[in-house]
């Protein structure tokens, strides 16, 4: 772990504000210093379940995970102390600075300062040690850490491609690290749609399969900086209405799809983390096409929903190692035709689809897809979706019987939001993946 540094904190009260110190040291997991920082942060503690309330009261000698995800926790510390007295207070879901703690000190003085004041700590993973020393200077605090740099599997850019516009495109637009989606690039390889896309080698990515005219097996592979390949000859069966996602944390995997003499199919096609794809692997699952596929917790996959005639919900995990479960039953909204992405850095969500609509299905970083939450943006089908800043998400383009080119971003807590204007071509049936 790296990044581990201090951060400044405000009092306030009775109308003024005081700044605290400010920790300014760095620790790198290279030397000691992080293991006997986080020794003398937790040691004797009893940890207690996660809080979420809005207020609670501390007790000496345990340690809080605070769950500010919903609302801000005013913290009132106990009425007595004596010297030595520790109490830990940590970020559980990195969102204090969004809503923060207070600290009620309850009559007795904190680092000085009386029970006038409140303390307010409001940094995305912190951590806070206080430890009581006397009736003078109270409670003191003795570390006040903060994890800047968490570490995750997620890109920073992703990257949407091919798609139907008045016929086969092969253009391209990058998404940046904030989620906003760049102008066309000029088309490289075959014009396609009903495309899929996927991840591979932990920082590239992969568009394959589609059709224009007759079905192909083609794939395009981008680089790290979103450099799209001319066509690599196609490997496994030829289709159409495909899905793909990445599978242990730097391979990915196409699956499932319509071929031209067969119709739905279950077969699929692992890509290896050089972006070499492989000869067909026999399908497990019901076969079907028009589905979507995601990755979730760090280095599993899933295909879900797609179409049987009538649509369907069920779900097929993928393991660590490329292998396809059987049927899981299906959850959520029957749909053809969605799109699903990673966020959060391991869960993964399924959204919009065929009718048009535009409601979701989070994806726990176990694989259990829950029940549909209510839709947010333009209802739409034939989109596309990837991840970007690491651990958030965006679905793009798509129609609504009209094609369109808006998006919506997901936040790293899974909420989608509503429609961001279009850039670029509007079009449908086109992929997506990200890249680093």
């Amino acid at each position: 772990m790296s990044g581990i540094i201090g951060s400044k904190i405000n009092i306030r009260g009775s109308g003024k504000i005081a700044k605290l110190g400010t920790d300014g040291q760095v620790l790198t997991s290279a030397g000691a210093g992080v293991a006997a920082a986080f020794e003398d942060l937790a040691g004797g503690i009893s940890w207690q379940a996660v809080e979420t309330g809005s207020t609670m009261t501390a007790v000496a000698g345990e340690g809080y995970w605070i769950n500010t995800t919903s609302n801000a926790c005013t913290i009132t510390l106990p009425a007595s102390a004596s010297n030595g007295d520790t109490i830990i207070f940590a970020d559980y879901a990195r969102n204090w600075g969004t809503n923060g703690i207070v600290i009620d000190s309850n009559g007795l003085n904190y680092q000085g300062d009386d029970d006038s004041f409140d303390v307010e700590y409001g940094t995305d993973g912190q951590a806070v040690k206080i430890v009581y020393s006397d009736a003078t200077n109270g409670w003191i605090p003795t570390l006040d850490k903060t994890v800047a740099d968490v570490p995750t599997s997620g890109n920073q850019e992703g990257i949407f491609g091919y798609g139907y516009a008045v016929g086969a495109q092969s253009m391209t637009n990058k998404v940046n690290s904030s989620g906003v989606i760049a102008s066309d690039v000029s088309g490289v390889g075959s014009t396609r749609y009903y495309t899929a896309a996927c991840e591979y080698g932990g920082d590239k990515g992969i568009f394959g399969y589609g059709s224009s005219g007759g079905m192909s097996s083609w794939t395009n592979l981008v680089s790290n900086t979103g450099v799209v390949s001319t066509d690599v000859t196609g490997v496994g069966t030829a289709r159409q209405l495909i899905a793909a996602c990445e599978y242990g944390g730097d391979k990915g995997i196409f699956g499932y799809g319509d071929e031209p003499s067969a119709g739905s199919v279950s077969m699929t096609n692992l890509v290896s983390n050089t972006g070499v794809v492989a000869t067909d692997t026999t399908g497990v699952g019901t076969a079907r096409n028009a589905l979507a596929a995601t990755e979730y917790g760090g280095d599993k996959g899933i295909f879900g929903y797609g179409m049987i005639s009538p649509a369907t919900a069920i779900t097929n995990l993928v393991s660590n190692t490329g292998v396809v479960a059987t049927d899981t039953a299906g959850v959520g909204t029957a749909r053809r035709q969605p799109a699903a992405c990673g966020y959060g850095g391991d869960k993964g969500l399924f959204g919009y689809g065929a009718g048009p609509i535009s409601v979701t299905n989070l994806v726990s970083n176990t694989g259990v897809v829950s029940t549909d939450t209510s839709g947010v943006g333009t209802a739409r089908y034939l989109l596309a979706a990837c991840e970007y800043g690491e651990d958030k998400g965006i679905f793009g383009y798509g129609t609504t019987g009209s094609i369109t080119n808006v998006s919506n971003l997901v936040s790293n807590t899974g909420v989608v939001a509503t429609d961001t204007s279009g850039v670029g071509t509007s079009r449908e049936a086109l992929g997506a993946c990200s890249f680093n």
